[in-house]
C-alpha cells in the first residue's frame, strides 16, 4: 500500500514538472525579430498580398505582373503576405512542388526578388503547416521567411506578425470535414495566452514611429467572413493600449479600408492575390469604411517620419484608393 502511494506521488510529481516544463515554453521567449533597414533616407516602403497560392491560376500571374512594376517604381523594400500561401490546403511537405508553382515561379519580377515575411492562413494549417516553416523553403528560395508570430524591426517602423488562426474558436469546433494541423500547438489556450503575451512585450517595448500588426484574419471586415470577435476581443484591446497604427490582413479575399471608430487604428485587407468573391458583402456594420473592393489586387505602404501612405491596386495595376496620414497632425487627407 505504501509503495502504491509512493508510486502515485511519484507519478503525480513528474506530471507536475512535465506540465511545468510544457507550459514554460508557450510562456519565456520574445518574439524573433528580424532586422531589414530602410532606404539611406530613412524611409520604408513594401507590398502586401494575400490568400494567393494558385499556380499562377484566378489572375494570380496577372497581380504577380503589376506587383513587379510598382515594386519596382517604389522601389520597396520587401514584401509582406497575410497568410493563405498555398491552396487548397496548404503544401502536403516541404518538397511539395506547389511550392516552386505557386511562388518561386510566379513572382519572377526583379522588385519582388526580396524578402518575404510570411505568416500562415486557415488554408495553410489544412495542410503541412510545418513545411512552410522549414529551412529547407529557405534553401529553395531565399526570399521565404516564414514563422508563426515574429518582428520586423525596420527602425522607425515594427511590424508584429501574429498566428491568429489558432485564435478561431470554429477551426476547432466545427471544422466542417477539414483537418487542421495544431501539431506546434499541444495545448491551444496556452499557446495563445503566450502569444498574445509576447506580442504585448514587443509592443510595449517598441520604441518605433510607426507600428503595424499583421495577421491573416480580419479584426473589422465587411467581405465574407466579416469581423473576428475572437480577435475583437483579445488582440484589439492590445493593439489599442500600445498605439498601433495599422492593423493588416488576409483571409477575405477581397480589398478594404476600414477605420476604427474608437482610435487611430486603420484596418487594412489585402486578400485578393487570386481568387475573389464576387459580390459576397456583409449587410451590417458599415461604420468606418473607406474602401471595399472585391475582385484581385495587392496594396503598397510608404512611410516616412512624419507620413504614412497607402494604396490599393486592382488587377491591372489601377489605383483604386489612396489614404495619407501625418503622425504630426494626427489627421487623414
Amino acid at each position: 500500500m505504501a509503495a502504491s502511494c509512493k508510486n502515485s506521488m511519484v507519478t503525480s510529481l513528474l506530471f507536475a514538472i512535465g506540465c511545468v516544463f510544457f507550459l514554460s515554453t508557450f510562456t519565456h521567449a520574445e518574439l524573433q525579430k528580424f532586422l531589414h533597414p530602410p532606404k539611406p533616407d530613412g524611409s520604408l516602403s513594401f507590398l502586401v498580398i494575400g490568400d494567393w497560392g494558385r499556380r499562377g491560376e484566378y489572375n494570380q500571374s496577372q497581380v504577380a505582373f503589376q506587383m513587379g512594376r510598382m515594386g519596382e517604381e517604389l522601389d520597396i523594400n520587401f514584401i509582406i503576405s497575410t497568410g493563405d500561401n498555398f491552396y487548397e490546403n496548404g503544401l502536403t511537405s516541404e518538397h511539395d512542388e506547389a511550392f516552386e508553382e505557386s511562388f518561386t515561379k510566379i513572382y519572377t519580377a526583379n522588385s519582388l526578388q526580396k524578402p518575404w515575411y510570411t505568416v500562415l492562413g486557415n488554408h495553410d494549417y489544412r495542410g503541412d503547416a510545418e513545411a512552410q516553416l522549414k529551412p529547407l523553403l529557405r534553401e529553395i528560395d531565399t526570399r521565404w521567411i516564414c514563422l508563426r508570430s515574429f518582428v520586423v524591426d525596420a527602425e522607425l517602423v515594427e511590424i508584429f506578425f501574429v498566428d491568429t488562426t489558432p485564435m478561431v474558436d470554429s477551426y476547432f469546433i466545427n471544422s466542417e470535414g477539414h483537418t487542421y494541423d495544431w501539431r506546434g500547438l499541444p495545448s491551444r489556450k496556452a499557446y495563445i495566452a503566450a502569444m498574445l503575451k509576447d506580442v504585448e512585450s514587443a509592443l510595449e517595448k517598441s520604441r518605433a514611429k510607426w507600428k503595424i500588426v499583421v495577421g491573416h484574419h480580419a479584426i473589422r471586415s465587411i467581405g465574407h467572413h466579416g469581423d473576428t470577435q475572437e480577435l475583437i476581443n483579445q488582440l484589439l484591446p492590445i493593439l489599442k493600449a500600445y498605439d498601433v497604427d495599422l492593423y493588416m490582413n488576409g483571409h477575405d479575399h477581397c480589398l478594404e479600408h476600414i477605420s476604427d471608430t474608437e482610435s487611430p487604428i486603420q484596418f487594412l485587407t489585402s486578400g485578393a492575390g487570386s481568387k475573389s468573391w464576387r459580390g459576397d458583402m456583409k449587410e451590417t456594420n458599415r461604420e468606418g469604411v473607406k474602401l471595399f473592393y472585391d475582385g484581385q489586387g495587392f496594396m503598397s505602404a510608404e512611410l516616412t517620419q512624419s507620413d504614412a501612405e497607402i494604396a490599393f491596386y486592382d488587377v491591372m495595376g489601377t489605383v483604386l484608393h489612396r489614404w495619407r496620414v501625418s503622425k504630426q497632425l494626427h489627421s487623414s487627407i
